[in-house]
């Protein structure tokens, strides 16, 4: 009988870790419901620290695990940190409404945790079967969480919504895989890669079906970023999910599936190129169009939040077109930058309480500055950084990703990237117009928990203050790119 060996499965230590507690606190919350509110939060919060550290000792080269079906690497060590942080921001955020409002805590934090982990393994898969368990480990959860509020009409919508759709997705993506490996032979990234590379000025021959599979794969992974002509979940499900949820949508799954789409485009696929490029290219144009144009006239925040998410995703696939090393390392740094931005701007969401009730209109914004300022001048922060307006992270974001389509001589391409933000700029700014110059709705309910003063404001010191010290994360950011290219 063979004998186990550790280094079979010691890169993929982290995931067995958050396993083993998520079913801890999953115990945990069934024998103790009635007492394991705020214990359970503050353990599920070590938890994440402790596996921030354990990331932080992690191999510094390339290992594979499980027979080469996931691997380690710089690349999946910064995309897990983000992923980490996405997690712990949102918990910090949704504290108060977990505790009072949400009444189910203890499901929603052992969902949450699930669905991370699905991430993490996710973003490690170096073989198509392993990605998609990874996709549907990170899913599952989530159809789960965006239907939260049972008694809610919208909620309950949202979820259906979410589900048949994602469930259409998976299918179309796993259809893709069956392609694939039916005319290669294989679902190894690596073989995958060597099948498809070839010599400088050498054509390689690719059979018809591994070009539909890859298409249905681009499909699959456009749903999970809501990308156009995928997206049409997005606003309905942002709206009608908790905010917290909309927060952990926002952030954490898009920087999964867009590391993904960057890994799966570049390794198995990167001899392909002249077939993917050109849809890439479409799917960017058109998601910061109808990002741009569809938030134009959205009367409620987290619609256009959602509209503005479409857009972002348009812009970091931007960067993926671009195919060279800094493009990649512009999208890395974007999709850092937008995690706080994104984790600040439905934070200031989640402080929109009158009497105990939420509210998501636009207009019930008017004349914030006057009755809390503090709060009004985060919001306008966040609403200017993701306008792209300097010195903010925004600006600095989408800086690299047009620099680096700059490099690649795509220069109509980064023209229309900056077209675009300067029309979606209209609706960020007209946020902040209602907020400085109409005239005051009462004001929101007072008090800001300890946790989302805390997550506000790391927030809102990395998207003020970011232009001081960009190094670390650029220096991150490169080394990571190294491991793709």
């Amino acid at each position: 009988m063979p004998q186990f060996q550790m280094s079979f499965i010691a890169p993929l230590l982290p995931e067995v870790y958050l396993c083993v507690a998520a079913v801890t606190l999953l115990m945990y919350g069934v024998f103790r419901s009635q007492v394991m509110n705020r214990t359970l939060l503050l353990g599920t919060i070590v938890v994440l620290v402790i596996l921030m550290i354990m990331l932080s000792f992690g191999p510094g080269g390339r290992v594979l695990a499980m027979n080469g079906m996931f691997l380690s690497d710089g690349f999946t060590l910064f995309v897990k940190w983000l992923l980490l942080v996405s997690a712990l921001l949102v918990l910090l955020l949704s504290a108060r409404w977990l505790l009072e409002e949400g009444g189910r805590p203890f499901e929603f934090i052992i969902l949450l945790l699930f669905s991370t982990l699905g991430m993490m393994l996710l973003v490690s898969a170096a073989d198509i079967m392993a990605l998609y368990m990874g996709l549907e480990l990170m899913s599952l959860p989530l159809y789960v969480l965006a239907a939260f509020t049972r008694d809610s009409t919208r909620a309950t919508e949202a979820g259906l919504k979410y589900f048949v759709l994602g469930a259409l997705s998976s299918g179309m993506l796993l259809f893709g895989a069956s392609l694939v490996y039916g005319f290669a032979g294989t679902t190894s990234f690596v073989d995958l890669a060597r099948l498809f590379t070839h010599a400088p000025g050498e054509e390689v021959v690719v059979s018809q079906g591994v070009a539909l599979g890859l298409i249905f794969l681009v499909v699959g992974f456009c749903f999970k970023v809501s990308a156009v002509p995928f997206h049409m979940w997005a606003p309905d499900v942002y709206e009608g999910a908790p905010t917290p949820v909309t927060a952990f949508f926002a952030t954490a799954p898009k920087v999964a599936a867009m590391a993904l789409f960057i890994r799966v485009m570049l390794q198995p696929f990167g001899g392909l190129t002249e077939i993917w490029h050109q849809l890439i290219v479409f799917v960017s144009v058109a998601s910061m169009a109808v990002g741009a144009f569809g938030a134009l006239m959205q009367t409620s925040i987290k619609r256009l939040l959602a509209y503005s998410s479409i857009g972002h995703a348009g812009f970091m696939l931007m960067g993926l077109a671009a195919g060279n090393a800094q493009g990649i390392e512009g999208v890395l740094i974007y999709l850092a930058l937008y995690v706080f931005m994104s984790a600040g701007a439905f934070g200031c969401v989640l402080l929109m309480r009158r009497q105990g009730h939420y509210v998501e209109e636009i207009k019930e914004l008017a004349g914030l500055s006057q009755t809390q300022p503090v709060l009004a001048f985060a919001f306008a922060l966040f609403m200017f950084s993701m306008a792209g307006i300097p010195p903010l992270a925004g600006f600095f974001g989408k800086m690299y990703v047009v620099l680096g389509v700059v490099s690649s001589g795509q220069i109509e391409l980064a023209v229309i990237g900056v077209l675009t933000s300067v029309i979606a700029a209209y609706y960020y700014l007209r946020v902040v117009k209602i907020m400085y110059f109409d005239e005051p709705q009462p004001r929101f309910d007072d008090g800001v928990p300890i946790g989302a003063r805390l997550a506000l404001g790391v927030s809102a010191i990395v998207t003020l203050f970011f232009f001081l010290l960009p190094h670390p994360l650029i220096s991150h950011a490169k080394a990571a790119v190294q491991f793709l290219l």
